[in-house]
Order: C-alpha cells, then structure tokens, then sequence
C-alpha cells in the first residue's frame, strides 16, 4: 500500500523531518508541486496559482493520488525529457525536462522518507531509483541558500556511509538515523 494512503485524518498535525511542517502541510506541498510539475511538462509551469499549496480537503490521500496520477501521466509523454518547463521557484528560464524531472525524483524520495518516517513506517526504494536519484542529490548547492527561510533543503550533514537512500537524506539535510516520530 502506498504511504499516503496510509494517512489518517488525525495524522494530519503530526510533525514531520521538515522543520517548518507537520503532515498536513507536508501532503499540502507534494500534492502543488506535482501538480506543478504537470503543468511545467504541459507548457502552462508559468501560473503560479498552481504551485500554491492549498489547505487540505476531507480526502487528502485522494487529492495526492490525483495530483500523483496526473504528474506520472505528464511525464509518460513523448518527447517530454526533451521539452523546456517553466519552474518558478528555480528560476526564470525553462529548465530542461530531464533535468526537472530529476528535480521531482529526489523531491520524492526525500519527502517520502519524510512521510514514512512521520508515521513510523518503513521506506524502501527500488535501487535503480536510488542510484538515479543519488547523482542528483549530490549536485544540489550546498550554499548559504540553504540557510535561508524556506529553503528547499536544509545544508548537507556528514556522510552516513554507502547506502544510497542515507547519502541523499544526508546530502539533503535529512538525518537518516534519526527515531521516527510516533504516531498517535
């Protein structure tokens, strides 16, 4: 059963790896950027109204598995790698499809760590995903930015060792030996 799925009403409020954000909020966040996303892969990443996070509704796991479904199907397209999306909280200018589309995998590799470890469950990824995924995290900056309020990613912490899925959460600023946190 997909993580999401998994989620409660009263999961909501829980608190989650990301500082700033508890489930709801969290789920609020992925749902927009994959809807965002969809919309850069169609041509329309230029309204911002669709990366706004929106409160979330009575069927929360069925709004993500809408958003999901409709960000897989953008991206199942032909020629989609190839074309320029428009992704405003980057920058200005059409970023290369393949390389958005590296952007998200990591984005959900990392938050799907976040929502599992959120409610105690485990999370395994298939290795051809990690070892996507991998070359992408080490790439992101690892600047002052990531300092800032509301940045992406909080600054790297130490290299946990080889497994794949504990260097992105660490390149990251994940700690991926940290306890879960309990579900209520």
């Amino acid at each position: 059963m997909p993580i999401v799925a998994q989620v409660r009403p009263p999961d909501l409020s829980l608190p989650t790896p990301c500082a700033e954000w508890d489930l709801g909020h969290l789920l609020a966040h992925m749902t927009a950027q994959h809807r965002g996303f969809a919309a850069a892969a169609a041509g329309h990443g230029d309204d911002l109204d669709i990366w706004q996070p929106r409160q979330p509704g009575d069927d929360v796991t069925r709004e993500y598995a809408g958003a999901a479904e409709a960000v897989i199907a953008a991206f199942a397209q032909p020629d989609v790698a190839e074309r320029g999306f428009l992704l405003p909280e980057i920058t200005p200018r059409p970023i290369p499809g393949r390389l958005a589309i590296g952007f998200h995998l990591v984005d959900y590799v990392v938050h799907g760590w976040d929502v599992a470890r959120t409610l105690g469950l485990a999370y395994e990824l298939p290795p051809d995903v990690l070892a996507a995924a991998l070359p992408i995290a080490e790439a992101v900056p690892a600047g002052e930015a990531r300092l800032a309020p509301g940045a992406a990613f909080a600054p790297p912490l130490p290299d946990p060792g080889q497994d794949p899925l504990d260097r992105i959460l660490a390149l990251l600023g994940r700690d991926p030996g940290k306890n879960v946190v309990p579900r209520r």
